[in-house]
């Protein structure tokens, strides 16, 4: 089996099957294409044109070249993860009698928590008027990630027929193309509201909730541009997407303790992903501790 055929045949194969069979995002599938053609292209620096000349050593020199690469241990987590994935997927189809990755194990990358926004915060960052049809629009977008939990390419996505009971609830198209219901704030509501009145000027064809001034789709970096700069105008931090849906998680937590809720709002399908916000509910209830024990505070 030549190189030319593993990289233009076998790769597109797997990213087919993730793609269409196990419905994986399309960022997702291209994440692993690209990790998978860097995989083909050290394979081919070293010679190696067939499948049965990869033994532990090449895995190992691999990882190794990863890090000379200074790749950081969350990447090369995600690299072996391709890896193991597309030669579990050779074994399965026969093309291989077994796959040298499989008892290889990546570096222990470091548990960093996520960034979240203080209730205070998300008030400061709310707190104003739009002067014009784009902060109209760009309140909506912020309220209704933060009321709803929503990733940043799930607030793009939003189309005008999403909305179901006269807005109250909004059907989210999320990773793996899996649909989940989730519930609309108030101040979110009258925010949409107010922006479907405004973009009414700008399109009238267009489907999609969210457009800019020439009436077509707002893409996912436009939305993180916006926030940036809305959250630089009302005096905070640079403010990425995420931190809305973490701030969204952690204080759901924070004021319910119901972690299975959020999994359900938040659409993660396994509960361990969710776990990491009671790590944050802890880091608060120490801080809440501290500030307010007797024992605790020092003098």
């Amino acid at each position: 089996m030549s190189e030319e055929y593993f990289v233009n045949n076998d790769i597109k194969l797997y990213i087919n099957y993730i793609s269409d069979v196990k419905n994986l995002s399309q960022n997702t599938s291209s994440s692993y294409a690209r990790d998978l053609y860097k995989l083909s292209k050290y394979l081919k620096s070293t010679n190696i044109n067939h499948y049965n000349q990869i033994d532990d050593g090449t895995c190992s020199a691999w990882l190794g070249s990863l890090y000379a690469l200074e790749q950081n241990p969350r990447s090369i987590q995600r690299h072996l993860s391709s890896a193991k994935g597309f030669f579990k997927f050779l074994k399965k189809n026969l093309l291989i009698e077994s796959s040298p990755f499989e008892l290889v194990t990546a570096p222990k990358a470091a548990n960093y928590l996520p960034e979240v926004l203080s209730p205070e915060d998300v008030s400061q960052l709310l707190n104003f008027k739009p002067s014009d049809s784009l902060e109209i629009r760009d309140l909506a977008i912020i309220e209704l990630m933060y009321s709803s939990g929503l990733r940043v390419s799930e607030a793009a996505n939003v189309n005008l027929d999403d909305f179901e009971e006269e807005k109250s609830f909004l059907r989210v198209f999320g990773k793996g193309s899996k649909t989940r219901l989730v519930p609309i704030g108030r101040y979110a509501k009258d925010a949409i509201e107010n922006w479907i009145i405004e973009r009414a000027k700008f399109s009238n064809e267009s489907n999609a909730l969210f457009i800019n001034l020439k009436g077509t789709r707002l893409t996912v970096r436009s939305i993180q541009l916006r926030l940036k700069r809305m959250a630089t105008k009302q005096g905070l931090p640079p403010v990425h997407p995420h931190m809305l849906r973490h701030s969204f998680a952690t204080h759901m937590l924070e004021s319910s303790g119901d972690l299975r809720t959020i999994q359900e709002l938040l659409g993660h399908s396994s509960l361990s992903t969710t776990q990491i916000y009671t790590k944050l509910d802890y880091q608060h209830l120490v801080k809440i501790y501290d500030e307010s024990h007797p024992r605790a505070k020092n003098d």
